[in-house]
């Protein structure tokens, strides 16, 4: 009962203000005005759409990342969420995630509650303005991921994302804006987790502290 009425603060949380990306943006040197320039400068961004599900394992709670193969591309070997570009055929965005999510996971979405939206994200690489939807279910489902998609799926227990000393700085520098940072991770059972997907964890962290004692863990 106590995570049923966790998950329903999430939503309503999700509902409300968000608290954006400037908690993260700072500790890899960023400001959101740097940001929103980069965005104003692309008037058609290619639209995306990314599924953080959050579902019981055992007796932790877990969220399902994966990790990108190896290919000639600026996601290449990247942690992320499941997701990708909003077809014609999609009638929204959540409609996006949820088809990417099922194509590289090879999960049912059937039982899959989304909860709501956090912030989207511009990728300036790719030229892609991503929103994260966040989802829930009691039961994931086998999993048969998509080999050209998914190197591996990652099921990291949301305690450890929770966890602050996940949360680290170094160890890679890129090329950002026209000049080098030195980037904000998380350290997800050893895999970096970088850039965009570790911003959309940043926000969904605040908002799962703002809530206390969720028992969502």
């Amino acid at each position: 009962m106590k995570y049923d009425v966790a998950i329903d603060r999430l939503r309503r949380a999700l509902l409300c203000a968000l608290p954006g990306h400037d908690e993260f943006l700072q500790l890899s040197g960023h400001v959101r005005p740097d940001l929103e320039a980069v965005r104003r400068a692309d008037p058609s961004p290619r639209e995306s759409a990314v599924l953080a599900v959050i579902y019981p394992k055992g007796d932790d709670a877990h969220v399902l990342l994966m990790l990108r193969p190896e290919y000639d591309g600026v996601h290449s070997g990247q942690i992320a969420f499941p997701g990708g570009r909003r077809e014609e055929e999609d009638p929204d965005l959540q409609a996006t995630a949820l088809r990417e999510f099922h194509e590289e996971t090879g999960a049912s979405t059937t039982g899959l509650m989304v909860l709501g939206a956090l912030s989207p994200v511009y990728i300036p690489p790719s030229r892609s303005l991503v929103t994260p939807f966040v989802a829930h279910t009691y039961q994931l489902g086998p999993l048969a991921p998509d080999a050209r998609e998914v190197a591996a799926l990652i099921e990291a227990p949301l305690a450890t994302l929770l966890d602050p000393d996940v949360l680290r700085r170094g160890d890679r520098t890129v090329q950002v804006m026209g000049r080098d940072v030195e980037v904000a991770y998380f350290d997800v059972d050893g895999h970096m987790v970088w850039g965009a997907t570790a911003m959309m964890i940043s926000e969904l962290r605040q908002l799962l502290r703002s809530l206390g004692d969720s028992d969502i863990r």
